[in-house]
Formats: C-alpha cells, sequence, structure tokens
C-alpha cells in the first residue's frame, strides 16, 4: 500500500514538474516572439517613415505647408508638385538614361564576376590565394584613393598604344557611359570585390562531381562553366545582378567623376535643389517678396524629387523581394 502511495506520489511530481517546465518552455517561445515582433516593427518604422512621408509631402498642396494641423493626410491633394519636378528633372528622359545604363552596367559585371567566381572557386593556379586576397582588399579600399589615375586613365584612354598609334593621340573618354561600360566588363567597376567573393563562395558550394562529370563527357572548362555551373548559380546570379543594378542607379561618386552633363538620376539629384529654385524664380511665379523662392516649399518639391528618384527601386523591389530573398539565403550572404 506504502509503495502505491509512493508511486502515485512520484507520479504527480513528475506531472507537476513537466506542467512547470511546458509552461517555462512556453513563456520562453512568447517571450522571443514578443521580442523579434518588437525589432521588426522597429527596423521597419525605421525605414518605411521617410518613405512614407515624401509620399505624404508630395501629395500636397503649398498651401498645407503652413497649415499645423496637416501633418500625414493632406486636405487639399495636388499633382502640381509632380508636373514641375517632371518638367525640370526631364524625368522620362532621365529615367530612361538611368535603366539602360544601370542595367547594362549590370549584365556586364555580372558576366565578368561570375567568370572571376568561377576561376576562383575551381580552378587551381599559382598565386591564386593572394590575387584571391587582393580582390577582398579591394573591398576595404576606398576608390577615393585611386581618383587621380582612374580619371587620367579615362581622360587620355589609350588602349596598347593602338589608338595612338591610328589617330596619334588619346582619346579622351571623360563626358561619356564608356567609362562605366569598361570598369564592369573589366572587372573595376563598383563593388565589384563583393560580387567576385558572392559567387566564388556559392561556385565552392556545388559539388565537384557535377563539374567532373561534364568533363568525362568532353566538355571544356568554358562549356562546363556556361552549360552546367552558371544555370545552378541563378541564386548568386539575382543577387549579384540586384546589387549591382541598385548601386549603379544610387552611384554619384563615379558619375561625378566621369560626367559633367548626363542625363542620369544621381546627378539630377545633385542639382535639383539648383534647378527648381531657378525654374521657380524664371517661370513659375512663386517667389516670395524678396525674390528668393520659397524654401518650405522648395523643400516640398525635392521631397517629391527624390520619392520620384527611388520609385523605381520600389517597384523592381516589390516585383523581385522574394527571389531576392531566397538568392541571399542560399548564397550565405549575411551582414
Amino acid at each position: 500500500m506504502e509503495s502505491v502511495m509512493e508511486q502515485t506520489t512520484d507520479t504527480m511530481s513528475k506531472s507537476k514538474q513537466h506542467r512547470r517546465w511546458f509552461t517555462f518552455e512556453k513563456s520562453k517561445v512568447w517571450l522571443w516572439s514578443f521580442v523579434r515582433f518588437v525589432l521588426v516593427t522597429g527596423i521597419s518604422f525605421i525605414i518605411l517613415y521617410p518613405i512614407f512621408m515624401k509620399i505624404s509631402i508630395a501629395f500636397k498642396d503649398k498651401i498645407d505647408i503652413y497649415n499645423s494641423t496637416v501633418v500625414w493626410i493632406p486636405q487639399n491633394w495636388t499633382l502640381e508638385n509632380f508636373q514641375l519636378v517632371f518638367k525640370v528633372m526631364d524625368y522620362p528622359k532621365v529615367m530612361t538614361s538611368s535603366i539602360l545604363v544601370s542595367g547594362a552596367v549590370m549584365i556586364l559585371q555580372a558576366a565578368s564576376c561570375a567568370l572571376a567566381g568561377y576561376g576562383f572557386a575551381k580552378l587551381r593556379f599559382w598565386g591564386s590565394g593572394v590575387l584571391f586576397a587582393l580582390v577582398i582588399f579591394t573591398i576595404l579600399v576606398p576608390p577615393q584613393t585611386i581618383m587621380i589615375p582612374t580619371y587620367m586613365i579615362f581622360k587620355e584612354f589609350d588602349l596598347f598604344g593602338i589608338i595612338s598609334l591610328i589617330k596619334g593621340k588619346p582619346i579622351s573618354l571623360i563626358d561619356t557611359y564608356w567609362p562605366f561600360f569598361l570598369t564592369a566588363v573589366t572587372g573595376a567597376g563598383l563593388k565589384t570585390g563583393l560580387y567576385v567573393y558572392i559567387f566564388r563562395q556559392f561556385f565552392r558550394g556545388l559539388p565537384r562531381e557535377i563539374e567532373e562529370a561534364a568533363l568525362v563527357d568532353g566538355a571544356g572548362v568554358f562549356k562546363t562553366f556556361t552549360r552546367i555551373m552558371l544555370p545552378n548559380a541563378i541564386p548568386a546570379l539575382v543577387t549579384v545582378m540586384l546589387f549591382s543594378f541598385v548601386w549603379q542607379w544610387n552611384d554619384t561618386y563615379y558619375t561625378s567623376l566621369f560626367l559633367n552633363n548626363a542625363n542620369l538620376i544621381s546627378i539630377k539629384l545633385q542639382t535639383v535643389g539648383a534647378s527648381i529654385t531657378s525654374y521657380l524664380q524664371i517661370a513659375a511665379g512663386v517667389t516670395a517678396n524678396t525674390g528668393q523662392a520659397d524654401p518650405f516649399y522648395l523643400s516640398m518639391l525635392i521631397n517629391t524629387c527624390m520619392l520620384l528618384t527611388i520609385a523605381p527601386l520600389i517597384i523592381l523591389y516589390l516585383f523581385v523581394q522574394r527571389h531576392f530573398v531566397e538568392s541571399v539565403e542560399r548564397t550565405g550572404l549575411v551582414g
């Protein structure tokens, strides 16, 4: 009888301990879910708040600027801000040029970096480790340190002396889009070191048996790369192409270095303040009594300009965000 009672007591004690443990584990799960919710909400607020604010400002009439009761939702909706910015920026032409240049750079850069990444990952040769270390070093070195030699290369461009032999002197590629294309195809463009690293890490993760099977079937190195390895590298391609397009779209350093007058988003965004001020003073007829443009209205127009600048990137992300997230996960890119 006593043994039965002891067993019953032990069973009840274990049951209580199990319930306490289950409650503790459940509390930990709920606490971690709450912490994640707070973190995601905070990060989303930091990222989305400026965008929502610019959308609200872009549709406001200039009368709402001085109305203290208007914060988010305008009382007087208008499209005049967009119409004025379209005229000042010549937006359709600028956007078309930016898409073409960024798209061409994206394709050339992805192709050259994929070849380099495959070579570092699968081809063993003397000094490959040192070369790859130099590639990583380019990520750390700011491009401003080589600004002058980079400018002079394209200011007096001469391909192994061939151009001087034919024309008698080097040619200038400044104020053309050729510097962007040449640096992209030769692996010297914006953030190239990072793209090569992404491809190398991805190709190293592919089974070597696939490559060996292709070699047994008679495929050479280049055919193996184009027919076997590259189709399997779609996640890395998506990641690199998106990064390349966005960074080229937002770049101001190289565009200011190579171009003085061009129809690109990044350059127009730098000069839009002065352009809008001049337009307001001359054509729009909204100047103050001092002869200067209204600074509050000018700020509203600049916010509208910035919204139009990032709008193509937002639309692009809406269509490819799922593929982009999957690509980042599969390439192992973190941080």
